[in-house]
């Protein structure tokens, strides 16, 4: 970090302010934490293992587990720990690395619930092609060019926004992102606030849009088709589409917080944060497996195999 005072650390000031709820918050994140992690490995193993779920809508849905993994281990783990000391610090380094992961979660969940949307869209609309457009390769590259992309442009922001020389090394968050360190700076630049408001529009409002308009063009298929098929398609569309709903509601939170964060209480501050990084991982593989019944079917047969009773 090009500062001033290049070994002075972050410090996070909402903390010691939450006095007597620190215990509680300590165990609710903890359990959402560990939940989300088991609920995501399980569905990944059983995808993994079970064959007949190797296809492109449960390729993309390990890679939405794996994503919910990252976004809730970049802020679950310091959070606890910022709970559970007397100094809540974090060095600019570590504070720059879970600004890149958090910026890499947002977009990711973003980009692969557009590429689930497009999957369904293919089903629905063209169904006679869709195995020769979603084919393995292709869904595999279409992955790649999405990390790449993504890690390539959330490098280059926390690279401009390590340049930066900061006046003040105070934070009033749960956690670091990219616009919290730019507002510790001595004086605003256009390069890095032009250069984020391109990777939100294309990386968050693209995609966004993308869903929208794959769900436009279902309704109007299935408007068109029988009762029975119109329920079919809509069983396969309402995972997805409740997990796009709810990721959508907690970024638009977020983004607004981002905005007014010195004008809310602090108990919005957590529940934010929570409601971003902690409450989508957990909820999408559970959305997934209650509501998909081949994923259903798959963890049954699992649990038989191993003489695993629920």
């Amino acid at each position: 970090m090009n500062s001033s005072h290049p070994s002075v650390p972050v410090t996070f000031t909402l903390y010691s302010s939450l006095g007597v709820y620190n215990s509680a918050l300590v165990i609710c994140i903890s359990v959402l934490y560990i939940s989300g992690l088991c609920v995501n490995l399980f569905l990944i193993l059983v995808i993994c293992v079970e064959s007949r779920l190797h296809k492109p809508m449960y390729i993309l849905l390990v890679n939405l587990s794996v994503s919910g993994v990252i976004g809730s281990s970049s802020v679950c783990p310091s959070i606890i720990k910022h709970l559970t000391v007397s100094r809540q610090e974090a060095s600019l380094e570590g504070c720059l690395t879970q600004a890149f992961l958090t910026n890499v979660y947002g977009s990711c969940m973003f980009c692969l619930l557009a590429l689930m949307a497009y999957d369904r869209y293919v089903s629905i609309c063209k169904p006679l092609l869709y195995h020769s457009i979603m084919t393995p390769a292709k869904v595999k590259l279409m992955l790649l060019l999405v990390y790449s992309i993504l890690s390539l442009s959330s490098g280059i922001q926390v690279y401009l926004t390590s340049r930066l020389t900061l006046c003040r090394h105070t934070i009033h968050k749960l956690i670091c992102d990219s616009l919290v360190i730019a507002n510790l700076t001595c004086k605003k630049t256009t390069v890095i606030s032009v250069y984020g408001l391109c990777c939100a529009i294309c990386l968050i409002i693209l995609p966004f849009v993308l869903v929208v308009l794959s769900y436009v063009h279902i309704f109007t298929v299935i408007l068109k088709t029988s009762k029975q098929s119109q329920w079919k398609a809509l069983q396969t569309c309402t995972p997805h589409l409740v997990a796009f709903i709810n990721f959508s509601v907690a970024s638009f939170s977020g983004f607004i917080y981002n905005r007014v964060s010195h004008q809310v209480p602090k108990t919005v501050n957590v529940f934010t944060g929570l409601n971003f990084f902690v409450i989508p991982p957990l909820l999408h593989p559970i959305i997934y497996g209650i509501k998909m019944q081949e994923v259903r079917q798959s963890i049954h047969k699992l649990m038989q195999e191993k003489n695993i009773h629920l």
